[in-house]
């Protein structure tokens, strides 16, 4: 008897816990948003209007259109918080932000701190090089130097590619997709290093489009997802309930397209993430 009123006592204590951040946003009607400035095209800030943007931002705000309903508590309103690569997940973690959405991959290291939704784009690292370097894939590299946003999983996927590949490259550890474009543009690094469609999200920025090119070879498999609070499964139910409802109504395409339109149609890989994430009720 004691043991089964002891596990009565935790199941009751993690249900209190477990609604904390429903609870939060019902008696506040806010949903508080970290988002990335500098992760185009999937979160940065318009230049017209000021105001965050992007693919996971646009899917972000459906979700709380989702969370809407769910709650029955009329309009949310959405509290924008700029983050950056180095604290976007520890604003979640520490209670600052009720979800993150920017171009963040979901990796099991990270879940022993924060948890994530289903997935909301899945991507592959890329490598950014100078056309007239002639490199053609990640061989090409050796002795070279390469830039990436140090601290990320981006650049820990990259040093087990090039340990894996026997390819003895430097990684230079930059702080934004910003300064090391600047890099590469100065040709302080060979190659810089990120995910393929933060890559042609920075196309819009270089000087000279046409004297740089990607290799054709991925480095890694990228999954993103919104990062949510650890130990929270109310909270992530509720995001991925209106996630699914996204991916089921078929408004993901709408969202896609306007960020995506000139890479064309979603890949194969994409289109099967869209579908095996559109749980039914």
């Amino acid at each position: 008897m004691k043991r089964i009123a002891l596990l009565a006592v935790c199941m009751l204590a993690a249900t209190v816990a477990h609604a904390q951040t429903l609870d939060k946003i019902r008696s506040s009607k806010t949903v508080t948003i970290a988002y990335r400035p500098d992760a185009l095209p999937f979160s940065f800030e318009d230049s017209n209007t000021k105001q965050p943007a992007g693919y996971t931002v646009d899917l972000c705000k459906r979700v709380v259109a989702g969370l809407e309903q769910q709650l029955k508590v009329g309009t949310l309103q959405i509290k924008w918080v700029p983050a950056t690569a180095a604290n976007r997940m520890e604003l979640v973690a520490q209670k600052q932000a009720d979800m993150e959405c920017g171009a963040t991959t979901a990796t099991l290291g990270r879940m022993e701190h924060v948890d994530f939704s289903n997935l909301v784009f899945v991507d592959g690292g890329g490598l950014l090089v100078r056309t007239d370097a002639n490199m053609k894939s990640l061989a090409d590299l050796g002795g070279k130097k390469i830039a990436v946003i140090g601290g990320t999983s981006t650049e820990k996927a990259l040093a087990a590619a090039l340990k894996q590949r026997l390819v003895n490259a430097q990684i230079v550890p930059v702080k934004t997709r910003e300064d090391g474009l600047a890099a590469l543009e100065s040709g302080s690094v060979d190659a810089f290093a990120s995910d393929r469609v933060l890559l042609v999200g920075l196309g819009t920025k270089v000087k000279n489009p046409e004297r740089y090119t990607m290799l054709g070879e991925d480095y890694s498999f990228e999954p993103y997802a919104i990062t949510l609070p650890r130990g929270d499964p109310a909270f992530r139910l509720a995001v991925n309930r209106a996630l699914a409802q996204i991916y089921r109504s078929g408004e993901v395409a709408e969202v896609f397209n306007r960020y995506f339109s000139g890479l064309g149609s979603p890949s194969t890989l994409l289109m099967a993430m869209y579908y095996l994430n559109a749980l039914p009720e």
